[in-house]
């Protein structure tokens, strides 16, 4: 390590205002007892609750044993000093300046600005080191249980005042002697726990605490993350004087002085206060030092306490009206007096780290409903799990890790291709690190499995950059897969067939993902892949049950890629397959097809796509072969010339038994669902499309009436229009039957309308018109009037009778 000569260091105390750490200790005094700053630490103050509800006011810190610093409460301690006017008590002995065993004012900046991404990670670091000390203390106190008699209690205790911006940190532990600031604090990237493991590993009598946490060096000075200064008071049980370190941010030096002030002496531990810079003071609220505890810190093994502003309620008396009480003493009634519900608010310690660390219990301790309530907790979900696996690994690299697999897939989250989840939790010696990865502890495709890892092997201050380069992530990536294929499996083994219909219907397409990313696992996605058969077309079968099924014959696995399961049902490369009971796969959704080309093979069974070329059924008659192709070998020929570039070739089928022709795609080329994929695609790149579209082969049906028909016209006359016309009608069709799209549909529409045209003229007879009788205009015709009989009515008089 590099000294500073006496030269540079007086340049550098002169460039950073080194005469600011000369403050003496009254002014300091001053400033920390401030009421504004630690208003809860002087006179009257609402403190704890009692059974009943209520708040008693506390008029001595004596009677509850409080220090006059208010972080050690109950049955704490009080403070050795004695009593005494503070106009009486002697001056302060000077403060001793120091200057840091570094290059300070770069390294610093390193510390600073790059070793850290995330300022909040200052609460996580000065925790670790406060638990640091608890640990030490726990484990000298095993051999000298004098160092625990001033106080018994192992705790963290972090206060806060919004107002000024400042954040108190205290614990409890082994505290530092004047020599040890200097060792700890004023050496740069120096670890006290770091040495105390070397200490206990060489020690013949006594081994190493595992449980310590910074081996670093550089935890503390995450402070100057969000402080302008830092003042740290610490005492240790091998010391009889309480020491004061106070630094400042990017300066050389620092001070270290004797703590004379009475109310500020405590009898063990340290208490660091940090004064927030103006950006930075909203660290300073309470509401977030709790959550950033709950966060970061939420495992460490002592008890962390934040102060937080509480309440009750209570019923108090409400002042009547006097004109309503006037009136009810008229009216000579008695009544209770009225009262309202009101909430006193108040402060005190609240216990913020609650939940246990559940993955440092013995598996076999932990009950199913303990995991599932640390999944609920710590992941912020309502649905118990699907399945979990607790293990513990040893070797190489030893960490401790829960994996779950969710009950339902996240809503919202379906974009496999990028996917940004904080489903896996990394702690180091059970302190929060990350949960922003993408790839380095679990690949993308099983980004939806949810767990912890604990790791004792990574530095605290992990980062991205170093996830990547470093070998142990590695290997801990390897077996966090293995188990979580292991975890997969066993709910594909459970007796229950729905579990795992349940996780299909969710997470599938995250393996058939898997298939086509990670070529090294294949393996073990294969077993868990799913599928609609031909002869399964209602429940999904694995590969194990297809293979089983096979032929005793059979030497593949065939499929075949469609948009629906009706679809698939109805192609006409089924009908031979069919026909021999073969039975094939029914890949309907769009990953399908390319996980299986990925996979290629499963149990030395090779995949084949029946909508290819070249399929071999295994039944090669060459002799019927031979007689086919004599007999319709030139129609395939003439077919061919009037197709032109629409087809590659013509070939008789082995595929076909009740359909006349067929489209099958290039060996190598896309096939009719991929290329309809493709086309679907916004951002498709068209010349690519018509080079990977490939070769099409015509095959017709020789067996067929209409390709028998086609041959006769060959035969005849092959420049007949209407046998033509049908050519063009039947690769259309074929086109549809097959998958593929038609590049004119007016035109197909109209061949068919003009064969529709064709095929039912005259099949049925016209039926007789019904005659239309004529009309002459030339004359009126007369009309024959009907003669009615007049009834004869007689006269009545006004107001008389009939006569």
């Amino acid at each position: 390590m590099h000294r500073l000569t006496r030269r540079s260091a007086s340049a550098i105390i002169r460039h950073t205002g080194g005469s600011r750490y000369t403050r003496n200790a009254t002014a300091a005094a001053a400033t920390y007892s401030d009421d504004s700053v630690a208003g809860h630490y002087t006179g009257s103050r609402w403190y704890s609750v009692l059974p009943s509800g209520r708040c008693n006011t506390v008029r001595s810190l004596t009677e509850v044993n409080l220090s006059k610093n208010g972080f050690f409460l109950g049955n704490r301690y009080e403070s050795t000093a004695a009593a005494s006017d503070a106009s009486a008590a002697p001056p302060p002995p000077p403060a001793e300046k120091y200057e840091y065993q570094a290059e300070v004012s770069r390294l610093m900046d390193l510390i600073v600005n790059s070793l850290y991404s995330n300022k909040e990670v200052f609460l996580r670091e000065l925790i670790s080191n406060a638990s640091d000390a608890l640990d030490k203390l726990r484990f000298l106190a095993v051999t000298k249980p004098e160092l625990l008699k001033d106080a018994a209690d192992l705790d963290i205790r972090i206060h806060t005042d919004k107002d000024n911006g400042i954040v108190t940190i205290t614990d409890t532990g082994i505290g530092m002697t004047q020599q040890e600031l200097v060792d700890c604090l004023g050496t740069i990237a120096q670890s006290g726990t770091a040495k105390f493991l070397k200490a206990m590993k060489d020690s013949k009598d006594a081994g190493g605490d595992n449980n310590l946490i910074g081996q670093f060096g550089v935890g503390f000075y995450s402070s100057f993350l969000v402080a302008d200064r830092v003042v740290v008071s610490t005492k240790s049980p091998n010391s009889n004087k309480q020491y004061v370190w106070e630094g400042e941010a990017n300066a050389s030096s620092y001070t270290i002085r004797e703590e004379t002030d009475p109310e500020k002496l405590i009898p063990r531990g340290t208490c660091l206060t940090l004064y927030l810079k103006n950006d930075d003071k909203g660290f300073a609220h309470p509401e977030r030092i709790q959550r950033l505890v709950k966060n970061y810190s939420q495992f460490v093994s002592f008890p962390i306490y934040t102060w937080q502003e509480k309440g009750y309620t209570k019923e108090v008396e409400v002042d009547e009206d006097p004109a309503e009480a006037s009136k009810d003493k008229q009216d000579e009634t008695t009544e209770k007096k009225k009262t309202k519900t009101v909430v006193e608010k108040y402060w005190d310690w609240e216990l913020t780290n609650e939940t246990q660390p559940i993955w440092l219990r013995n598996p076999k301790e932990v009950q199913t409903e303990d995991y599932n309530e640390f999944y609920k907790r710590t992941f912020n979900e309502y649905l118990d799990p699907l399945a979990s696996s607790h293990f513990t690994t040893e070797g190489e690299v030893e960490f401790r890790s829960i994996l779950y697999v969710p009950a339902v897939s996240p809503q919202g989250k379906d974009d496999l291709v990028n996917p940004k989840t904080k489903n896996i939790r990394l702690h180091v010696k059970r302190v929060f690190i990350s949960d922003d990865f993408d790839g380095e502890l679990f690949p993308r495709y099983l980004s939806f499995v949810k767990g912890v890892v604990d790791s004792n092997d990574l530095p605290l201050n992990v980062s991205r950059e170093i996830l990547q380069e470093s070998r142990i992530v590695r290997i801990m990536r390897k077996r966090l897969v293995r188990k979580a294929f292991d975890m997969i499996l066993g709910i594909s083994m459970s007796e229950n067939r729905a579990d795992y219909e349940r996780f299909w219907d969710n997470f599938g397409k995250y393996l058939k993902l898997g298939c086509i990313e990670d070529r090294e696992n294949h393996k073990r996605l294969a077993p868990l892949l799913r599928f609609f058969s031909s002869q399964s077309e209602d429940e999904m079968i694995s590969l194990d049950e297809y293979v089983e099924n096979m032929k005793p014959e059979q030497k593949d696995i065939y499929y075949i890629a469609s948009d629906s399961v009706t679809s698939a049902r109805n192609t006409p490369f089924l009908e031979k397959l069919l026909e021999k009971k073969l039975e094939v796969l029914y890949l309907v959704d769009p990953i399908d097809e390319i996980a299986v080309q990925n996979l290629k093979s499963y149990k030395e069974k090779n995949f084949i796509d029946i909508s290819k070329e070249d399929l071999d059924l295994g039944d090669k008659n060459e002799e019927k072969e031979k007689m086919m192709k004599e007999e319709f070998g030139q129609t395939c020929d003439w077919i061919k010339k009037h197709l032109g570039d629409r087809v590659a070739s013509v070939q008789i089928s082995n595929r076909l038994s009740s359909s006349p022709c067929v489209l099958a795609s290039a060996k190598f080329g896309w096939s009719a669902n991929m290329e309809r994929l493709m086309k679907s695609q916004t951002v498709g790149d068209t010349s690519s499309m018509e080079f990977m579209r490939g070769r099409r082969v015509f095959e017709i049906n020789p067996d067929h009436p209409i390709i028998q028909n086609l041959n006769a016209a060959f035969i005849s006359n092959p420049d007949d229009n209407d046998a033509l016309r049908a050519i063009d009608l039947l690769y259309d069709a074929a086109l549809v039957s097959s998958g593929f799209t038609p590049e004119n549909p007016a035109q197909l529409g109209g061949k068919i309308y003009e064969m529709m045209g064709m095929a039912l003229s005259g099949k049925w007879p016209a039926p007789t018109p019904t005659p239309t009788p004529e009309v002459h205009h030339s004359a009126p015709q007369p009309q024959t009037l009907e003669t009615l009989e007049a009834e004869v009515v007689e006269p009545v008089e006004a107001g008389g009778q009939n006569k």
